[in-house]
């Protein structure tokens, strides 16, 4: 039984449930503990009654610890603030001999336990960004992406997730400092700093848009994709998706960003049918006129980056 956790609100719902749906479809061992971040997500969550999935709500996970700095967090900061203790929630609340944190935006295409199966007699597992030289953020950023981490109930597991939630709840904010960089830099040095870190190796794990870029989907049939990670995808008024300011050709479209989009339409006509009022995918404001947005999409057509499209193409067969 492998045993992952995440953590979303009801803006990234849809995204959470395709990534759920994802890792159902190929792993029949396994159990998911979902933090709801609002009540709203709460709510359609425990009406869902997913199978292999515990649905915990704020109130059950929150402790004095995080309640006394989240008001000095923005939304997405307190978010990487919990990222730990939702790790260390589930390890020690449900006894589990390890636990996996997962991106709600990640969405899988094979079994990842062969990620976890790498570990062998490590504690810790931490994914490379692996970044394609033109998109090279470690140096603020961070080595490591916060994206899929497992950590095992032993000692040295155990010592490195603990100083992991000190640090973040003593300082974890979108900005560069001092070294620091929201939850991930400091994974930076782990490698050093602890007895017991594995390194991801299989190229299958990771595969983002900043490092897309180096993979060929099309050609190399012995390549197995296990997870794609769909950061900075945000759908948008009228109609329109942003896949994010990474380059991307027409394969990485077709083989990744137009099933996804078509899982998420799917996600969200059912959840239509459960509540008609409420909105889950996040749907971001976009005025096309807007300066900033023009001048944001010049640089992004300069730079081969630009990727807002119709809904409609993305759907289209």
């Amino acid at each position: 039984m492998y045993s992952y956790c995440t953590l979303f609100d009801s803006n990234y719902l849809t995204r959470g449930l395709a990534m759920y749906e994802s890792l159902k479809k190929y792993s029949n061992k396994f159990h998911l503990y979902i933090f709801a971040f609002d009540d709203k997500s709460h709510g359609l969550l425990k009406k869902l009654n997913l199978e292999s999935v515990t649905v915990i709500s704020l109130k059950e996970f929150e402790d004095k610890e995080l309640l006394k700095v989240k008001d000095s967090r923005s939304v997405a900061e307190y978010c990487w603030t919990c990222t730990p203790s939702t790790i260390k929630y589930c390890i020690e609340s449900y006894n589990l001999n390890a636990c996996t944190y997962l991106d709600a935006d990640l969405y899988f295409f094979s079994n990842p336990a062969v990620l976890i199966e790498e570990m062998v007699e490590k504690s810790v597992l931490i994914t490379e960004h692996r970044y394609t030289a033109q998109y090279d953020q470690s140096a603020t950023s961070g080595i490591y992406c916060v994206q899929f981490v497992t950590f095992k109930n032993d000692k040295n597991g155990m010592k490195a997730l603990n100083w992991w939630r000190d640090s973040c709840n003593e300082w974890c904010y979108a900005r560069f400092e001092d070294g620091k960089f929201g939850d991930q830099k400091y994974l930076d040095d782990w490698t050093t700093r602890f007895e017991g870190i594995h390194v991801l190796k299989n190229l299958g794990g990771g595969v983002a848009p900043w490092n897309i870029q180096q993979y060929d989907f099309s050609s190399d049939e012995n390549f197995n994709l296990i997870f794609y990670h769909f950061h900075n995808y945000k759908i948008l008024e009228n109609d329109k998706v942003d896949l994010g300011g990474y380059t991307l050709n027409a394969n990485d479209i077709n083989i990744l960003y137009k099933p996804y989009s078509k899982h998420l339409e799917k996600i969200t006509e059912i959840l239509k049918q459960i509540d008609l009022v409420n909105d889950y995918n996040g749907v971001v404001q976009y005025n096309p006129f807007n300066w900033k947005n023009i001048l944001r999409k010049v640089k992004r057509i300069i730079k081969g980056s630009y990727n807002v499209v119709d809904k409609k193409e993305l759907l289209e067969v």
